[in-house]
């Protein structure tokens, strides 16, 4: 699922090519994209973009007369600007200036479009981690407790940290990703504070360029231990580790972020049973 880093570059690919431009019409190719019937779709055909920002991880065209077009690209949904398309093409946007087009890989339609009037409907309510001071991260952080990985990703607590970036903000926080947010110690906190950050601005910057972004994806090359189980940390050396939940995996190190300790994966625990290792030495 594109996150912040990556929803950052679209936005600014988007204000050099829609910005102060006309939304001329929107082709829905697909039935299920559209989640609201009120205000009508066509309301928007023919307003001028004012502005481009982001709720979350969705995508804002606010338009002139009070109206606000929220797409949110889900994991699989992707945008291309002036492409011809193909199978997999859920809507063009035609402005002035071009076409936007929005694909979705897979048979699952989980991209949605909405078009409000007010952005509170669609806000989960998650701070900004670009824009919080110490202390609002602080309170947003042990608010409730939560292990790290889940508070990170969070929607009503952050805003835009998924799968991946959590990944990569703990590991050079060098925290574990089952730590308790309640439990964790003020110079934790602020240094899972700085990762955050510079993480995240680390990210946007490396991700720039002049083309509209194509290859955006959730495993980059040169992360740190998203994506990597297996491979050697870039730290340390040791190998990579992961959990699998569900359609969620969470990678980490446990040389650097659990003393060594290998976190119990549910499905292989549970398999191997007393054979799974329980520390690096043990795996080695």
């Amino acid at each position: 699922m594109p996150e912040l880093p990556d929803l950052t570059v679209y936005l600014e690919a988007l204000q050099a090519r829609v910005a102060n431009r006309r939304l001329e019409r929107i082709q829905i190719l697909n039935p299920f994209l559209l989640r609201t019937a009120v205000p009508p779709i066509e309301q928007a055909f023919g307003k001028n973009v004012v502005e481009l920002t982001r709720v979350g991880k969705r995508i804002v065209f606010v338009l002139e007369g009070g109206l606000y077009l929220v797409l949110h690209l889900m994991i699989a949904g992707r945008l291309h600007w002036d492409a011809k398309g193909g199978r997999n093409v859920l809507a063009r946007f035609e402005f002035d200036s071009g076409t936007l087009s929005l694909t979705e890989a897979g048979t699952k339609r989980r991209a949605s479009l909405h078009l409000v009037t007010d952005l509170k409907d669609v806000d989960p309510g998650g701070i900004e981690p670009l824009e919080a001071t110490f202390k609002q991260f602080q309170e947003r952080l042990q608010k409730e407790n939560h292990t790290l990985k889940r508070a990170l990703t969070d929607p009503r607590l952050f805003a835009g940290i998924g799968n991946a970036y959590s990944d990569e903000i703990l590991h050079r926080a060098r925290l574990s990703p089952i730590a308790l947010t309640k439990d964790l110690p003020e110079e934790d906190v602020l240094r899972l504070y700085r990762a955050t950050q510079e993480t995240l601005k680390q990210w946007i910057e490396r991700l720039r360029g002049d083309a509209f972004p194509e290859k955006v994806t959730a495993f980059r090359e040169g992360m740190a231990v998203h994506g990597r189980y297996g491979k050697p940390c870039p730290v340390c050396g040791a190998p990579v580790q992961r959990i699998v939940y569900a359609e969620n995996e969470t990678n980490y190190c446990a040389r650097c972020q659990t003393g060594g300790r290998i976190l119990a994966d549910r499905a292989l625990s549970r398999l191997l049973k007393k054979s799974w290792p329980r520390s690096l030495d043990e795996l080695s």
